[in-house]
Formats: structure tokens, sequence, C-alpha cells
């Protein structure tokens, strides 16, 4: 008997281009562009996942073929004839690196902003508006049709002459599918009614681009061959859909998509995330490629090797998309090859990627190089100068990554910290059993931090002393903060912090206001415990929506909870003070629009308000430091050793870092330290 060798590294002929393995990024929008063009920092995103083994990487996530396609989240705009020269070095210098390059194609039709760019109007197939974007689309006109399908052809030519490998047209959410959709395809002329009418722009689209490029070139579909709504495109009409553009010999590949986007609920649905089951439209991706017998990817929570492995070794993918995997870690298949499998950083399913899209630029949590690779290091390179002590107070996200990039760098590393486990407020939100994915970030960090022999000292609150007493040459102050309920005027001591009952220190009552004046994850993680755990849980929040700061596919599952649980919400009220009324708690609010003291009575009142910097080792250290803990911003910003000296007497380096320096997140703690640790 033999052993298969491993699937995923296992070559493709795709047409005419040899893949060297079966992973590939599919596309997505980073929001890296500068002007509509993939410039440097777009070509050295993308260029990473080259250097790190995969076999196919997409770039330009509805990357727009026409004006009146504008940019919704920093999109590259192909109809700009510049864009050529940027795809052709993004493309060289991959192709360099042994990957082969697509790009995704689009017109985005309905699913944009009408305010955007030219401020055109919006068209689709139907003036139907889409809840996402809230656009009213005009219906196209004869015209507007004819040159929005020599819009793709002149796109894929552009393509074609930056030498990229290959086309994937988006129809998932897109004008393409909006003519295929009975939701958002009402017209009763030759492209609406009959399926055979509503394909006809797509057939239209892809002989256009075919008469262009010619029969050589890769062309396939992003394709929704089930939006899973009611009234939408069903499976049996995605399947002939998908089978009928198959048949016309006009495609290559077929990019599986199961749902729909034009809410964020479906968003996120569609690209489930952290508590959601592992590759859950993958069995349906397996069904197309048996129907259709072409090429099939797909790409939705595919987040480790074990499960992309499967979907290759068992047949159902061709190839398999790791994309969130990759904006975790690009060189996963690098560690693949070399066997440590178990040093890929690891996606937790969080979506601050594609949240942190819609907010400006795509991040990973807990991997700040990512988009930075002009100035941040996936891999810290070891240190050409001597071997110092550094020593790390905390180990919490920041603290373990700052004790992980000196150990990489050849540093002996001591960590104190004072629980009796690292994590700090990332255990605390893993509290919530839907959460508990995030503990990836602590345990990849531990793991790393102990094969490179750092020293870790829990259950010890460290002191001035003990700091000193280990003769450090660089000392960073991660200790975090403390909940922060210094706004209240009273009651302070009848608050409940959301660590409290995250932590199991206080049980949740019957009756339970959560006060969120923070609006990201905490607040709604705690108002989520609070619910599962049995309490009537009302949130009350200042802001004008809850939790402005939680993405949008994000917040979808916690308000599947607060909906299951019967949760409430009240908006514009702010927390002034907390009473007592006998056995029962009175919160003060005030409403700023109406001018009015609010009165509201529960059981318990948990309040979550961030955190301030516990920084008194930080003071007590500072004088006996070089820089007096002064960081020199621009160095920082620019990626460069710090070189601040304030006292020359003094006897180490003073950094801190995280919450320990002003409450913030995950990703600021981690940027902290990589960047302040990366040159040591």
């Amino acid at each position: 008997m033999t052993t298969r060798a491993d699937p995923l590294l296992e070559p493709y002929q795709f047409k005419g281009v040899r893949l060297r393995n079966r992973i590939i990024s599919t596309a997505h929008e980073p929001a890296y562009t500068e002007g509509g063009l993939p410039k440097e920092r777009y070509r050295l995103y993308h260029t990473e996942k080259a250097k790190g083994g995969i076999g196919l990487t997409m770039i330009g996530g509805s990357t727009c073929v026409a004006p009146d396609s504008p940019q919704s989240f920093g999109n590259i705009e192909l109809w700009r004839d510049e864009s050529v020269r940027w795809l052709k070095e993004l493309a060289d210098e991959s192709h360099e690196h042994g990957a082969a390059v697509m790009i995704q194609i689009t017109h985005l039709g309905r699913r944009s902003y009408w305010s955007r760019g030219s401020w055109l109007p919006l068209v689709a197939p139907s003036s139907v508006r889409e809840a996402a974007h809230r656009g009213y689309p005009k219906a196209m006109e004869d015209w507007d049709i004819s040159r929005v399908i020599t819009a793709y052809a002149d796109g894929a030519e552009k393509v074609q002459a930056a030498g990229l490998d290959g086309i994937e047209i988006t129809a998932y959410g897109h004008l393409f599918d909006q003519f295929l959709s009975p939701l958002t395809n009402k017209r009763d002329d030759d492209y609406g009614g009959s399926l055979e009418n509503r394909m006809r722009f797509g057939f239209e689209v892809l002989n256009a681009i075919r008469d262009r490029v010619g029969p050589d070139m890769i062309l396939g579909l992003r394709l929704v061959c089930d939006e899973d709504v009611k009234n939408g495109i069903s499976k049996a009409e995605g399947f002939e859909i998908a089978q009928g553009y198959v048949a016309s010999g006009l495609i290559d590949f077929i990019n599986v998509i199961r749902g729909h986007l034009d809410t964020e609920e479906g968003l996120s649905k569609v690209i489930p995330g952290m508590g959601a089951r592992s590759a859950p439209h993958l069995d349906f991706a397996g069904e197309v490629r048996a129907a259709t017998k072409v090429t099939v990817m797909h790409a939705a929570r595919i987040q480790d090797v074990a499960t992309a492995r499967h979907a290759i070794e068992s047949g159902k993918l061709d190839l398999v998309g790791m994309t969130r995997a990759h904006i975790a870690d690009p060189h996963i298949v690098e560690k693949i090859r070399a066997g440590i499998e178990e040093r890929i950083r690891p996606c937790v399913g969080m979506g601050y990627c594609i949240d942190s899209i819609y907010a400006g630029e795509a991040s990973c949590v807990h991997n700040a190089a990512t988009g930075r690779e002009g100035t941040m290091p996936h891999h810290a390179a070891p240190s050409a100068g001597p071997k110092k002590k550094v020593v790390v107070i905390g180990a919490g996200p920041g603290g373990l990554e700052a004790a992980r990039v000196a150990a990489e760098r050849g540093h002996q590393v001591v960590v104190f910290e004072a629980q009796d486990a690292p994590g700090g407020q990332v255990r605390l939100t893993a509290g919530l059993q839907r959460r508990k994915e995030i503990l990836g970030i602590v345990d990849w960090r531990v793991a790393e931090c102990e094969r490179l022999g750092v020293d870790f000292r829990y259950n010890h609150w460290a002191e001035h002393d003990d700091v000193v007493a280990e003769g450090p040459d660089v000392v960073v102050v991660a200790t975090g903060g403390m909940p922060d309920f210094s706004f209240l005027e009273e009651g302070e001591d009848l608050a409940t912090s959301s660590w409290d009952i995250l932590s199991g220190a206080t049980k949740p009552a019957k009756e339970v206001i959560l006060y969120d004046d923070n609006g990201a994850h905490p607040g709604l993680t705690t108002a989520e415990f609070l619910a599962r755990s049995g309490a009537s849980v009302q949130i009350v929040t200042p802001e004008r929506t809850v939790g402005p700061e939680v993405g949008g596919t994000s917040f979808p599952p916690y308000f599947k909870a607060f909906s299951d649980h019967g949760v409430t919400t009240t908006l514009n009220l702010k927390l002034s003070a907390i009473r007592r009324e006998g056995n029962r708690l009175i919160a003060v609010f005030w409403d700023e629009y109406g001018e009015r003291e609010v009165m509201r009575e529960a059981d318990q009142i948990v309040v979550e308000n961030g955190t301030q910097p516990l920084e008194d080792l930080y003071f007590d250290l500072k004088d006996g430091s070089t820089n007096r803990g002064e960081v020199d911003l621009g160095q920082m910003i620019a990626g460069a050793a710090q070189t601040v000296t304030r006292n020359p007497d003094g006897r180490y380096t003073l950094w801190r870092v995280g919450d320990a320096v002003a409450s913030r997140n995950i990703h600021a703690a981690v940027y902290d330290s990589l960047r302040l640790m990366k040159s040591v």
C-alpha cells in the first residue's frame, strides 16, 4: 500500500497555467489602493503570500470596470488606463516567487454608494434598493447595458496586457447576478422574466470578454449557486445557471458562493466568523463540482490545514481558498512543506479583517505585519547586535507579542504575570462559549515563546525591585488596565464590571442593566453572556446605535442572541450615578437631547466603559530608564529603531504597550509591541 502525498501540495494544471499546489487566496479587497490603483502596499501584501508558497493569489476583490461602479471599500479602478502598469508590477513580482495571479473584476451595480467617486447614479437591472448600501439604482437602459458590457471587455483586455493569469467575474450580489436573481431583476424585456432571459446579460459579458482576450486565458465566475433567501435564486435554479454557463464553454471555473449579501446578516453567513461551524458550505460546493464537472474552488471559513486538506482529498474542491487564514499567516504553505503546521499563526475567525476593510483598511486582529509589509516583518530577523535581557510585565496579547518578537530576535526574555495563566482580557472574552476560539491568539504566542525559551513566571505581581533585580536591558510594561468607573458621580461601589461577569467572579442577577459606553466587543460579549445565563437584560448606551465599533460581519451573531433571549436596548442615555433603594439599584441617566434625567431600576448594573491604565509600575521604573519611557513617534510610525536617550545614566530602555498606555484593542497592543521590539 502507498500513502498519497499531501493533497494540498499536489500541483494543478489550470488550463495553460500550472499551479504549484492546491491552496489559494480568493479575491478580497484589503483597501490598500492609492487613488484606486494597486501600488506598492498592495503589491507587497500579495507578494508576501507568493513568498510563503501559495499556489494562486487572487487580487482585486470587486475591481471596478466602470466609473458608475464607484469604490465601496477602496476597490481597484480598472477603468483607469494607468492600472495596467501597477497590475503588471504585482503580477511580475508574484510570478518571480512562483505564484500565479488572477484578478476579480466586476460592476457593482446597486451595491455601492451613489455619493462616491464622480457622483453618478447607480445602475441595476431594476430600481430595487439594496439594504446594505441604501442606494436606489436607476433601471438600466439599452445603452447602459451596451456600455457596461464593453467596460467588462475593456477591463479584461487591461488584465491580459498586465500579464495576469486569469479573470474572475463577481456574480454574487453584483450586477452580473443582479440580472440573474428574481429579487433584483423585475424587467419585462429580453433581459428579464424567464431564466434564459435573466442569463442573457451574463452571456453577453462573457462573450465580449472572450472576443477580446481569446480562448486561452482563464476565465470564471464567483457564482452564487443558491441565494438561500425567499424568492431568490434557489438551489435548483442556481445549479441550472452554473451548468448553463459551463456548457457554453465560455468559463473555466466556478468559485462557489451560497447565500446573499444585500444585508449584513446575509453577509455574515456567506463569510461566517467566530462561533460558526467550520466550512459550512463545503459540501454544497462539492455538489456544484459534481453537477458541473468543471474546476471548482471555494472559500468560507476554511481556516485550518486539516479542513483544507479534507476539502481536496475528498474531491469536493479542486482548489481550496484559505483567504482569511493567509491574512493571519501568509506563510502557511511553507510551514506545511517544512512539517511545522503547528507553528502556523491561526485565524481565530474574529472577522476583524473584513470588518476593518469597511472601516478603512484590512488588518488581522493579531498579525500587525499584514498590510504593513513595507515596514513590519512577519518574522523578526535575529539581531546582529549583542544578546540582551528583556523583561516583560504582563502576559496579555501585547506582552506576549513583545516577548515573542524579542525571543525571535535572539534575546533572553522573562515574563512576569500576576495571574496563574496568560491571556489578560482575551481570557475574559473567552468566557462566552461562542468566542472561545479567540484563545488561539494567546495559545499560539505562548507556544512560540516556549519554543524560543521565554521564561514565564506566573502568580507574580512584579514590582520595581523584582524588575531591576533581573538586570534588564529592555523593560516592556504590558500591565493592561482596570475597568473604568471614574465617570460616575456616585455609586462606583455599586457597579459591577464586565470583567466580574465574564470571569465568573460575580453571578448575573435576575434583572440587569448593561451600560456600554465603549461600543466595542466587550459590551456586547457581556450582554450575550448575561442573556444566555438567564438574566433579563437591557442594554443602555449613550450612542445612537448599539456596538458602533463592532463590524458588519461580527454583530449579527450578537443580535441573534439578543433576539432569542429578549434583550432590549435603549439609546442616547449616559449613566451618571448609581444609587441603592432597598434591595434594588437605581441607575441615573442623562438624556442630552431631552436635557433631562432618566431613572431605571434593576437588580444589577453592569458597566463596560473601557479601562484606565494600570501604570504605577511604569512610573516607578521611569526614572531608572535611559529614555524615561519616551517613544519617538516619528520613528515608531516609520518602523525604525527607537533611539531616544534622556537619561544617559539609566540602566534600561523602558516602554509600555497596549492598554497600559490607553484603552484600545488587541490589534493595537500587538502592533505596539511589534514595532517597538522588532529592532531591539
